[in-house]
């Protein structure tokens, strides 16, 4: 019997590009098909994409890497891959079924083969939004959860200062503090946001940073007393803030420098001294060297996102076409909450 064969829209990366990324550098094709089964004894499978995450990395991974990168660049002329939520509809791989929901790394397409399996995850609480596994629950909510636990080790009581505060990561990194019962400050690129942080997210404070010129005065306005944690979103101006206003001992998770992907040329940090001076514990990681931990993650904030202790907010956008747009929305701060992209609803 004839496997089927259906229509498969994608987006596409046109070529490598430098400088800001236009909705003009990606297409939208929507002549390709694709027949939903394997050559009998492939081990992989192909998947439904119901939800695509939009994540600030994938900038880097739109231009050509001159030296090695974490992370590799785009096949130019190909379909461009981000993380998902997935429903299997065909699988040659034993710990896969049709009708599991998985998330991973996958195409922003209808439909994808996966020939690797191993590195997808198997959804196994479905009584949440299954979209929070573009999140809260996925690759977002376990770096929050990794970067702030494991990167910080915070004490009750300390000060906690987070940027790209009403992002994907930064709106858990703060409620996970407060959690704890430190005190924390949240930035974020609009009076909304702002609002969003003190009144959804109960940060104790938040500010606008586009309406501070003088951001060393800011954070001596809203941390008299300095900073003991930072969470690291922003890079550029802000962190040489923070580096005048951590205290001795302070620590800083660096997570991501979505103020940097778009430049030629990064800009310069000045006041690196200061981690000298103060003994600061200033470190990168990636999420993904983490993963043999993450069904642990999800057994402890489970139970916190169904008694209503985590809050957690999306932005969505329905359908393929405007995934470039919303895309793009991140390195603009229009985005409110995760941004992510509704393929299919199931």
């Amino acid at each position: 019997m004839a496997a089927e064969l259906v229509p498969n829209k994608k987006v596409i990366l046109k070529n490598y590009i430098t400088g800001f990324v236009k909705e003009t550098d990606m297409e939208l094709i929507n002549s390709d098909t694709i027949q939903l089964k394997l050559p009998e004894g492939s081990p992989g499978m192909i998947v439904k994409n119901l939800y695509l995450s939009c994540d600030p990395y994938m900038r880097s991974r739109m231009s050509k890497h001159d030296e090695p990168n974490y992370v590799s660049e785009f096949a130019a002329g190909s379909v461009i891959t981000g993380n998902g939520v997935s429903k299997v509809v065909y699988s040659g791989h034993p710990d896969f079924s049709v009708g599991d929901f998985v998330w991973g790394m996958t195409g922003w397409e209808e439909y994808s083969v996966i020939t690797y399996p191993e590195s997808f995850f198997k959804i196994k609480d479905t009584d949440v939004p299954l979209s929070y596994y573009t999140g809260i629950l996925g690759m977002p909510g376990f770096t929050a959860y990794i970067g702030f636990y494991e990167i910080c080790a915070p004490k009750k009581g300390e000060y906690v200062f987070v940027s790209a505060a009403s992002g994907a990561v930064g709106q858990l990194v703060g409620q996970f503090a407060k959690l704890m019962g430190c005190y924390v400050v949240g930035s974020a690129s609009s009076d909304e946001k702002v609002d969003l942080l003190k009144s959804k997210f109960d940060f104790d404070e938040a500010f606008n940073y586009r309406k501070e010129p003088d951001l060393n005065a800011t954070l001596k306005r809203y941390f008299p007393e300095g900073i003991d944690i930072y969470f690291e979103n922003v890079g550029g101006a802000m962190l040489d803030a923070v580096l005048l206003n951590m205290r001795p001992h302070g620590r800083i998770s660096a997570c991501g420098m979505i103020s940097q992907y778009n430049l030629e040329k990064p800009e310069g940090v000045h006041n690196l001294m200061h981690i000298i001076a103060n003994r600061i514990r200033f470190k990168g990681f990636l999420i993904f060297y983490y993963y043999h931990r993450y069904y642990e993650f999800v057994e402890k904030i489970i139970p916190d996102i169904r008694q209503g202790k985590i809050k957690y907010v999306e932005d969505k956008v329905e359908g393929l076409e405007n995934g470039p747009a919303a895309l793009i929305s991140l390195f603009k701060g229009l985005n409110v909450g995760k941004k992510l992209v509704v393929i299919a609803h199931e």
